[in-house]
């Protein structure tokens, strides 16, 4: 891939990153535990484990950012730094929302055929955890779409240097 395509996507993620930061962080800030359990009385372990798995997703997402920004200000541009940074991000952001290490949630496959959102929760979960998750999906679906050839090409190039 040429440097402005790489760089243009690389543009595109970072604007990406911004705004999920800024929609993750607003909800972290402002939601607690008892603040859960009032809109919705359920498994507090769970809220723990999907409040953690929030944060997590928000540190992945902030490094992801900072590593755009250093990469899109230093000249001359490095395109090998470009992509090996948007497959760690396809890996640490994209990959984790859909399918968190600690099974917060699981993406069901089947939905994308059906229309329907594709994050399912294991127990029930407040609506203000569905509606962050359900607002993140689209969005998230759209960059892992442009970054899955990161997976593939990146994989091959380590391959072929071994």
């Amino acid at each position: 891939m040429g440097n402005t395509l790489v760089k243009t996507q690389l543009k595109d993620v970072q604007g990406f990153l911004t705004s999920t930061i800024g929609v993750l962080e607003n909800y972290l800030n402002e939601t607690t535990l008892s603040q859960m359990e009032q809109e919705q009385s359920g498994d507090s372990n769970y809220y723990k484990l999907i409040l953690s798995n929030l944060r997590k997703l928000l540190v992945y997402c902030e490094e992801g950012l900072d590593a755009c920004s250093v990469i899109l200000q230093s000249e001359p541009f490095q395109k090998p730094t470009a992509e090996k940074t948007l497959y760690r991000i396809f890996h640490q952001c994209i990959e984790e929302f859909f399918s968190p290490k600690n099974d917060a949630w699981f993406e069901d496959s089947r939905s994308a055929y059906t229309g329907r959102n594709s994050i399912k929760f294991y127990k029930t979960v407040p609506e203000s955890v569905k509606k962050l998750v359900k607002g993140f999906e689209g969005e998230f679906q759209r960059v892992r779409e442009e970054l899955e050839y990161y997976e593939t090409d990146y994989r091959t190039k380590m391959i072929q240097s071994k």
